[in-house]
């Protein structure tokens, strides 16, 4: 390839990666006047008498605890919480499950609390979902579908899935979002940014505020579902010839903000097939690996999300074909020079080269490391790292529950934090961190025994800045998520 067209598609795709402009249109003035469920202060301010109580009662008695000396009990105010969010729809639960994932983002024994949260709120029942579908595709939107089931398929925390027919016999998936979700979204960042001010207070470890500005972002991007459209075109031009994987198409007559109609993609949860043979096992794993690394990889984007409910595993002649990539709300595109550090620090870590260790953190955006955050990085480096190293067949994690995976290296990381802190997590590193986590979480499900080391290496293979720079601007361009000739 030609240095000046690298270079070229280099500095477009570092543009691209941040600029705002979207196909379609953005929404305009007169759109928003139009649209009854934007972020409206009548909707937030409902919001905050239904969560903000609890939530504000929590971190008063935190604030109240430290001014008077008393000793927190940190696993009843977790417990709380983890009470308070449990039965809600909306963002504040997401949000809770995700930093459960990073060291010293909030106690320990929050983390332990809130990561078993599970999207497992009642479904909005037969009156929501008309209301939803007259307001999104107009009156008498029954007569645009075969079948539409009243029951719904799966309720998540931004919305829920039903089952239903398009008039050519295509089985759909039907995404409805829940009302007020825009005005929900807000008033529970701002509920949760309180909350971690509280913690920052008690425990200055980690600057949480970056954090907190990419889970806002990212949260907004998910309301949005043609934005999510647009995510899942970007992933099947990805993953088209990928084998073993497949990715629904979306139905655009049928979709809208707060509305997506994709295929139906038939599947058995992952969880299904824990019994399987190993060999079944392995090759699950391997293709869950290959769906995320390769993406990310060659094009520097991640499904920031790998929950085991955004999976389910297709079947041929009764064995496990492969499987189906459901869920592109939580979609992380990042600027090429991100991927080039995390390759670096694969590479610092494998040859012992401290140097570009350092500058694989710098590239991130770890500012003013001293030796000693920089060896508390490296422990957290060496779990996520570890299993990619180790060039040998094995398990992510011998012996280690998905509840408890990363716990111990978390555990050593805020204790070394606490005495040479503070460090601010760059947004970046956010849902990186998260879909590793999540990712490993899979692989000890299925007790997958893998060369991890060598699948990275073939997925790395022949990587260049400048390769992964061309090959984002065109794939974002060809799924409409940038102007390519901006």
């Amino acid at each position: 390839m030609d240095a000046h067209v690298a270079a070229g598609a280099l500095g477009r795709a570092r543009r691209a990666v941040h600029m705002p402009g979207v196909f379609p249109r953005p929404v305009t003035e007169r759109d928003a006047m139009a649209d009854d469920e934007r972020n409206r202060f009548t909707a937030r301010a409902a919001r905050y008498a239904r969560v903000g109580t609890d939530v504000s009662g929590v971190a008063a008695k935190m604030l109240a605890a430290r001014m008077f000396g008393r000793e927190l009990d940190s696993e009843k105010n977790a417990a709380e919480i983890t009470a308070v969010l449990g039965g809600l729809k909306g963002p504040l639960m997401k949000v809770a499950q995700l930093l459960s994932t990073i060291p010293e983002a909030v106690p320990p024994e929050y983390a332990e609390a809130l990561a078993g949260l599970q999207a497992n709120a009642p479904p909005m029942g037969w009156a929501f979902v008309k209301r939803r579908m007259t307001a999104e595709l107009g009156i008498g939107w029954e007569k645009r579908f075969a079948s539409f089931d009243k029951t719904p398929a799966a309720a998540a925390s931004l919305g829920q899935v039903h089952r239903a027919v398009a008039l050519d016999g295509t089985p759909l998936a039907v995404k409805l979002q829940y009302p007020d979700m825009e005005s929900a979204v807000e008033a529970d960042l701002q509920q949760f940014a309180m909350v971690l001010s509280v913690h920052r207070r008690f425990r200055p470890a980690i600057d949480t505020r970056e954090i907190a500005e990419e889970v806002g972002a990212r949260l907004r991007e998910e309301l949005d579902y043609r934005r999510e459209a647009r995510h899942a075109r970007l992933y099947r031009m990805i993953l088209g010839e990928e084998p073993g994987i497949r990715v629904p198409a979306i139905r655009p007559e049928l979709s809208t903000k707060r509305l997506l109609a994709m295929t139906w993609l038939e599947g058995r949860p992952m969880l299904a097939f824990k019994e399987h043979g190993q060999d079944e096992r392995n090759r699950l794993a391997e293709t869950m690996f290959r769906a995320w690394w390769h993406p990310f990889s060659r094009f520097g984007v991640i499904h920031g999300d790998p929950h085991l409910g955004n999976y389910t595993v297709y079947e041929e002649d009764g064995r496990p074909g492969g499987i189906n990539l459901l869920d592109y709300g939580c979609i992380r595109i990042f600027p090429p020079p991100f991927v080039t550090g995390v390759i670096d620090l694969y590479r610092g870590l494998q040859h012992g080269d401290r140097d570009r260790v350092v500058s694989a953190y710098e590239t991130w955006g770890f500012k003013n490391l001293s030796n000693e955050l920089i060896e508390a990085l490296n422990i957290w480096a060496g779990f996520i790292y570890g299993p990619l190293l180790d060039d040998r067949v094995r398990q992510i994690a011998d012996g280690v529950s998905p509840a408890q995976y990363g716990r111990r290296e978390a555990f050593r990381v805020a204790q070394a934090l606490k005495q040479h802190g503070p460090v601010t997590v760059p947004r970046e590193f956010v849902f990186m961190d998260r879909a590793a986590i999540g990712l490993g979480g899979v692989f000890i499900h299925l007790a997958a025994e893998l060369n991890f080391h060598d699948l990275f290496n073939a997925a790395i293979e022949g990587y260049t800045e400048g390769l992964v720079a061309q090959r984002q601007l065109a794939a974002l361009g060809g799924a409409g998520l940038i102007d390519p000739a901006a």
